[in-house]
């Protein structure tokens, strides 16, 4: 990928961020915020990034969007492989008893909603244990500088086939492999961070859309990494500064809702 835009060095990194948090102490604001926000407010001041300028990320994206190969085609639900539908309850299920289930509910007693008392049915999607897996993005600075690794994931329910996603986007059933294929990459730092001497920056429940989604949450992860640690970065892979993935919410749907939620709390 080409790189035109100045580098910045691990000094002048260093020297700003500590002018930024002087400024910040300066201010007498009368509340605790803790060091790591700080600093992701400053990161996001400019691009901070030691790798590529935002155009060059915004070619990459669109070229894997290119070459993406995954091909949809829209069939009868009652012809999907390995899923069934139970002849007594009507649910959808898979036949490992993993991943999702479509079930149906009756709604009454609304009338704080549009439609008033009368209440409606629908379907409604139920994660196999409720607990949908987990979102994590993993962080590493290079040269004192924090980056953030991001992958381009093709879902087949995603506006533009590939999103940027996180680091780790995946259900438990993935993560057991019920699916019967890999491992998702870069799993192990988030199924046990302890073990990799990792940092764990933040790790919380998130909900999901209860709108079409029942009971569902996800183990939302930031985790930090030795800048000493070598990591095999596959081709869908990309170091992002703070600063790009803000910028690239601009985008017409290219941040996943995933990261937004993970990042939210900075």
């Amino acid at each position: 990928m080409n790189n035109k835009h100045k580098k910045p060095t691990a000094s002048e990194y260093a020297s700003q961020l500590q002018e930024y948090l002087r400024t910040v102490d300066n201010l007498k604001i009368d509340a605790q915020i803790d060091a790591r926000r700080l600093e992701h407010h400053f990161e996001c001041f400019r691009d901070w990034s030691l790798f590529h300028d935002e155009e060059s990320v915004k070619k990459w994206f669109l070229q894997k969007r290119h070459e993406c190969t995954m091909q949809l085609e829209a069939i009868p639900l009652n012809q999907t492989k390995d899923w069934l539908i139970d002849p007594d309850t009507g649910n959808v299920q898979h036949i490992s008893g993993e991943f999702f289930s479509v079930h149906g509910l009756r709604i009454t007693q609304s009338a704080g909603r549009e439609v008033g008392q009368q209440g409606w049915d629908q379907p409604i999607v139920s994660q196999t244990g409720f607990d949908g897996g987990l979102l994590g993005i993993l962080s590493k600075r290079f040269e004192g500088i924090p980056h953030y690794l991001i992958e381009a994931k093709a879902e087949p329910g995603n506006y533009g086939k590939l999103q940027l996603s996180p680091t780790l986007q995946a259900t438990f059933s993935n993560l057991k492999m019920a699916h019967k294929g890999r491992k998702p990459h870069f799993s192990h730092f988030f199924e046990d961070a302890n073990a990799n001497n990792a940092t764990v920056l933040y790790q919380q429940w998130l909900s999901e859309d209860g709108g079409r989604f029942y009971l569902k949450r996800n183990m939302a992860m930031l985790i930090e990494i030795s800048e000493k640690l070598e990591l095999d970065i596959p081709q869908s892979f990309i170091w992002l500064s703070m600063y790009q993935i803000k910028s690239l919410l601009h985008e017409n749907a290219w941040i996943n809702p995933h990261i937004r939620g993970i990042i939210a709390h900075l």
